[in-house]
């Protein structure tokens, strides 16, 4: 569908009458009896185990652990509880009056209450937003060489957070995600959603490029992240031949792939038509304005440029030579070939035409340059567009390539599901606009066995570190079986059960009693369960990196809650971007937001560019988004210690937070102290920690490095 035309594209009847005659046969043969492999079989409740009043999931867990006569940890006390649960609903710490507050309830429904109160904030949704980000492989950027800023890609993660705040059922959450403009033509939201089609890296680059692979390319994005958040299947592994391990035939990939075959990136306005004018006109003057700054320093660069060419003309070949003294319109093809190499050979870099401008010439391009950027934050602000997919108007062909590769093409295919999944007489619609509306609801029916254990187990991962099945985006031969396959089957039944509705199983799961257990080392239980399969404890679990600065911006008071729009970029260190720190800086590549507090913001709402991630992320393992991430990897070295103890930014929110503390307490040593620990911790210091606090400040000390001290404690970036 293109601008709301519907165009109905049927693959031909003497393709479907070969492919019925060839492939099928074979597809047959090599799923076989795999069929009942246990994720491939429509999950069944059994009976929750003994006292049904209970927490199921406790129930569950206790059967499984009293198999092994193992029992859970202690339950935490509540000081520490109130800290656990607000970091994990939130992705911040509590307030020292929102603990006290906990603390001093003496209700029998005091923790059930800080849970509903925690998952009604919008700090809710911004924290479960950045997991499913993870996931799609979201950023702001098309990565690879030229890694373009995305216009409008924002909006879908602000659909994320808004979806997760407003307790969206989960099956219509995925089915506006699939196949929003064809389900809800009209509604905004919905095709907004669509951008999650489009989450990963694109190859976009100019000149000469091979549009059929970069379709190809897309295509296969596609394909893989269906697969493999959605479904917790490896799709991308029959690419290129059948895969090894699981029964998806190499078809099946491009089955898959052809419900996509008529789907295509496109930015689709939805604003009214009175704001759309109006953003037009303030675009336009806006865009003659940032013209004037260019041409500006076009001029200054200008003889500089020439000096530059005219000298590197000198070193071209005659053959190339002579082709770029022909007039464009009358070069034959050969010749404008020749002229287009000797032009990138001769033209120079802006930096090289920067470094042979003289000190007044470049102080006066840097004003120009530094007036321009300030001068951008004016931007106007598309009233509404989405960074969405639409139906084209015709359904190119899909076929099985041979080793992947777009050129060799084998077999044409139907559009269609993965076959272990389906009943061999289930027929896939081929219309050009139905086929992602059949996928979505396909996806989300109840007779899918995979859709509703994959989202159950993600959500038992983000709560407990290690999910039921241990390999999120791998419920296949080679993922791992699950811990407890009848919580795992009751708890999907129960997801579809209830409606789809994620805050209800994510609740259960805060309220039980294997959530709310210690964390502490049992030496006996462990050598019975050494890896704690069977939950007799909680897993201990590091903060993100997000966490970690949103935590820092918390405590220093200087966290800015706005929320939604366009990505931020914070200072970067010289180290990553060294161009822009040059001691007679010469150009901003990297123009940062004219009011400060902008880039105090929470983590989510930072410019996740694929190519350049912050120091803090990076050395906290955030992942690279050129892939779906099921489940960050826990890595522990010595770049993360340096930057959270040298980084500018630590050291400018220690001191922030230093101020905080004074104002507080108005210079009471005791008191600046107590309240560090309270902001940080969530505890008071016991007398040992305040004794050596105040000898630590007796020296030549500063309270600011006490405080960055305090951030440097791994009960500060460790979920106790």
């Amino acid at each position: 569908m293109r601008n709301g035309t519907v165009a109905a594209c049927l693959i031909p009847l003497t393709m479907l009458a070969v492919f019925a005659a060839t492939l099928p046969e074979r597809d047959a043969a090599f799923i076989g009896k795999r069929r009942t492999f246990w994720s491939y079989v429509k999950p069944v409740a059994t009976p929750v185990p003994g006292n049904s009043i209970g927490n199921p999931v406790d129930a569950f867990l206790l059967q499984a652990l009293a198999a092994k006569q193992l029992s859970f940890n202690p339950p935490l006390d509540k000081r520490t509880l109130v800290r656990r649960v607000t970091l994990d609903l939130t992705g911040l710490p509590p307030t020292p009056a929102e603990a006290d507050a906990f603390v001093n309830d003496k209700s029998a429904n005091a923790y059930e209450k800080l849970v509903d109160r925690l998952m009604s904030s919008k700090h809710y949704g911004e924290r479960w937003a950045q997991r499913w980000l993870d996931v799609v492989r979201y950023a702001d950027t098309n990565g690879f060489e030229l890694d373009a800023e995305r216009t409008n890609a924002w909006r879908y993660r602000d659909y994320v957070i808004d979806s997760f705040n407003a307790n969206k059922k989960y099956d219509r959450f995925l089915q506006e995600q699939i196949a929003g403009d064809e389900l809800w033509p009209g509604n905004a939201e919905a095709l907004i959603a669509t951008g999650f089609l489009r989450a990963g890296p694109e190859h976009v680059v100019g000149g000469n490029v091979d549009e059929e692979q970069n379709r190809q390319e897309v295509l296969t994005e596609m394909t893989t992240i269906t697969g493999s958040a959605l479904l917790g299947m490896t799709l991308q592994c029959a690419r290129c031949h059948n895969h090894k391990f699981d029964p998806i035939p190499q078809s099946d990939h491009y089955r898959l792939q052809a419900v996509f075959a008529s789907t295509e990136g496109k930015q689709v306005p939805y604003a009214a038509e009175a704001d759309r004018k109006a953003y037009e006109a303030a675009k336009k003057a806006y865009d003659a304005r940032v013209k004037e700054f260019n041409d500006a320093v076009k001029k200054i660069d200008a003889p500089y440029r020439k000096q530059i060419m005219d000298e590197r003309r000198t070193k071209l070949d005659a053959e190339h030579l002579a082709a770029l003294d022909i007039p464009k319109d009358k070069r034959t093809k050969e010749q404008a070939v020749l002229a287009k190499e000797a032009e990138d050979q001769i033209t120079p870099l802006w930096d090289e035409v920067v470094a042979l401008l003289p000190a007044d010439e470049k102080a006066k391009r840097y004003a120009i340059r530094k007036e321009l950027h300030a001068f951008e934050y004016n931007e106007p602000l598309h009233p509404g567009e989405a960074y969405a997919v639409v139906n084209m108007d015709k359904t190119p062909e899909t076929h099985i390539l041979k080793i992947g590769d777009h050129k060799m093409k084998l077999d044409a295919v139907p559009a269609g599901l993965p076959q272990v999944l389906v009943d061999p007489a289930f027929a896939f619609p081929q219309t050009a606009a139905g086929r992602r509306t059949s996928l979505a609801q396909w996806l989300t029916s109840k007779e899918n066995p995979l859709t509703a254990r994959v989202m159950v187990n993600r959500i038992w991962q983000f709560r407990f570190g290690t999910g039921l099945v241990a390999t999120p985006n791998d419920f296949g031969t080679l993922g791992s079986r699950p811990s407890n396959q009848k919580l795992l089957d009751w708890l999907a039944v129960e997801f579809m059960e209830k409606g789809w509705d994620m805050r209800h199983i994510d609740r259960m799961l805060v309220l039980s009693k294997a959530y709310r257990q210690s964390a502490a080392p049992d030496a006996a239980k462990a050598a019975i369960d050494p890896a704690n399969k069977l939950y007799w404890r909680m897993n201990k679990r590091r903060l993100e990196g997000e966490a970690i600065r949103d935590s820092v911006l918390t405590a220093s008071g200087a966290l800015n809650t706005k929320m939604y729009g366009p990505g931020i970029r914070v200072p970067i260190e010289k180290e990553v971007y060294d161009l822009i720190f040059t001691e007679h800086e010469t150009d901003n590549l990297w123009p940062l937001p004219l009011d400060k507090t902008e880039m105090w913001r929470r983590s989510v709402y930072l410019l996740n560019k694929r190519t350049v991630r912050l120091p803090m992320f990076a050395n906290f393992d955030q992942p690279d988004t050129m892939s779906s991430c099921a489940m960050r990897s826990t890595s522990t070295h010595a770049l993360q210690a340096l930057n959270l103890m040298n980084s500018g930014f630590m050291q400018e929110q220690s001191k922030l937070f230093a101020d905080r503390l004074t104002k507080q307490c108005k210079g009471k040593r005791g008191c600046e102290i107590e309240q560090a620990y309270r902001l940080t911790l969530g505890r008071k210091p016991s007398p040992a920690e305040t004794q050596m606090a105040a000898q630590f400040l007796g020296g030549d000390n500063i309270l600011s490095d006490f405080t960055l001290a305090l951030f440097n404690r791994n009960e500060f970036v460790y979920v106790p």
